[in-house]
């Protein structure tokens, strides 16, 4: 069931969890698919030296950095964001990200809930 009224979460009270096949790298769920009906939105922490390896799937991205720097590889080629860049990854495109700075790094990620296409 949808929410019917307005949630606020702080980011603090939500527990973190490690991403799968990922290096030095939590996300915390801050609006879930069960909870909103079109888009989740996620909280990422990538440690220094951490790293998301290459994967795809059919859904869109959009990343806003918070803090820390990241380089991000899409389709082959590189990009390099910090703090208040956001970066629009297409669908079924690979993609990839590393912690190139000093600090932890930390971004919101929001993902329609359900698949944009097909890979």
């Amino acid at each position: 069931m949808f929410l019917e009224k307005p949630k606020i979460v702080h980011v603090s009270k939500v527990v973190p969890e490690h991403v799968p096949n990922a290096e030095k790298t939590n996300i915390r769920v801050l609006f879930s698919p069960e909870e909103t009906p079109t888009y989740a939105m996620r909280f990422f922490e990538i440690d220094v030296g951490g790293h998301i390896p290459a994967h795809k799937h059919p859904w869109e991205h959009e990343i806003f950095v918070l803090e820390g720097k990241i380089k991000v590889k899409v389709d082959g080629k590189y990009f390099i964001l910090e703090p208040e860049t956001a970066i629009y990854i297409p669908p079924c495109v690979t993609h990839e990200y590393w912690n190139i700075g000093n600090v932890k790094a930390k971004f919101i990620c929001t993902i329609p809930n359900k698949p944009t296409t097909t890979c």
